[in-house]
């Protein structure tokens, strides 16, 4: 089993992620994993935490001579934005609408709301791109890999062919992700990229946040991860428990989704045919098990919180009406929660893999 945690607050001294049963034999690099970790930070819409941050990794266990032992595999990515808060407490006293705030602060029974967000910040999300990276490096080594574009941002959407018209050949997701690198927002089209931009500053400037819709592509994942036997082996089942975990995400989809249930089931299969099915109407997942075809994804994120221009909340020790506590955020992190989708699944994928293939060495 591939199963990892992570430790660590957003201005503490760092984050640390666990990663258990890796097995031994890949090949792995800390350059490669801090450019995996430099993916997550960029984009437009970030706030200023993303410049201050470099997310130098060290790996204290679990990798020798440049390839992993089978040991855990710890990774820690210090915060170097710790010495600008140590000594400081910033009480929350007015939690923020949408936030973790007020039921965290209930259920751990804080006095205010501040080890909420310390924990509960997507700052975490970082041990979880770390612990990705090694789920892509095995992945890889069996030709299966993991991509993700941003389709839409606010009311704003690429321009690409409906999901139900939609049958994305490798080559052409490898070209959408290529696009999408090389996008300030992680969109492929260039157009709607600049919209994008402008709205974001149009956002920023009224002190607003804005979502957005990611997709997720595996490729060349093999037929048979995942199992129907039990409810929790399914593998749209864990992927979806993985992505729906991620900050923010709202809600998702495989293939054409919610759209599958405006049309007759003549048209919401996907024929079977050698050596390829003419449609990916399913998202390359039939009964919890992968098919063959592509697993595609699509999550909705919703915007971010904390607000410049903040909603009404309740000062929780006067209990009068205030508005919602302000820090520093960003506007917009679609872009950035797509990177953390893609390590999500992959760790599930390659978990699913294990599960196959089996062995302690790759």
């Amino acid at each position: 089993m591939l199963r990892f945690i992570t430790a660590g607050e957003s201005h503490g001294l760092g984050i640390t992620a666990i990663l258990d049963g890796m097995p031994a034999g890949v090949e792995v690099s800390d350059e490669e994993l801090s450019f995996e970790l430099s993916r997550r930070r960029k984009g437009y819409g970030r706030g200023k935490r993303a410049n201050i941050e470099d997310d130098q990794v060290m790996i204290t266990s679990g990798v020798s001579d440049g390839k992993t032992t089978g040991a855990p595999i710890c990774v820690v990515i210090p915060n170097k934005d710790h010495v600008n808060w140590k000594g400081r407490y910033v009480p929350i006293l007015a939690p923020r609408p949408g936030h973790a705030d007020f039921a965290g602060m209930v259920k751990y029974g804080f006095d205010d709301c501040r080890p909420v967000a310390e924990r509960a910040s997507a700052r975490e999300t970082a041990g979880r791109v770390a612990c990705g990276y090694f789920a892509k490096k095995l992945l890889e080594k069996e030709g299966i890999k993991v991509l993700s574009w941003v389709v839409q941002i606010g009311p704003i959407s690429a321009e690409l062919p409906p999901a139900d018209k939609r049958m994305l050949s490798e080559r052409e997701a490898e070209r959408l992700f290529e696009l999408a690198e090389a996008s300030e927002v992680r969109c492929p089209d260039f157009a709607a990229s600049e919209r994008m931009k402008n709205l974001i500053d149009e956002a920023r400037e009224k002190g607003d946040t804005l979502g957005g819709v990611f997709e997720v592509a595996v490729l060349n994942a093999p037929p048979g991860l995942g199992s129907y036997v039990q409810w929790d082996r399914r593998l749209d089942a864990r992927l979806a428990a993985a992505v729906m975990s991620i900050q923010g995400i709202k809600g998702l989809e495989f293939g054409m989704g919610f759209k599958l249930s405006e049309v007759p089931g003549s048209k919401a299969h996907d024929p079977i045919s050698i050596p390829n099915r003419p449609s990916n109407r399913a998202g390359g997942i039939e009964g919890g098990m992968s098919n063959g075809e592509i697993i595609f994804i699509r999550a909705a994120m919703k915007p971010i919180p904390t607000l410049q221009t903040p909603l009404s909340s309740v000062n929780v020790k006067t209990k009068e009406e205030c508005r919602a506590h302000a820090e520093r955020s960003d506007v917009c992190a679609v872009g950035s929660a797509a990177v953390v989708a893609e390590s999500m699944v992959a760790l599930v994928v390659a978990d699913a893999l294990l599960e196959v293939r089996g062995g302690d060495r790759w």
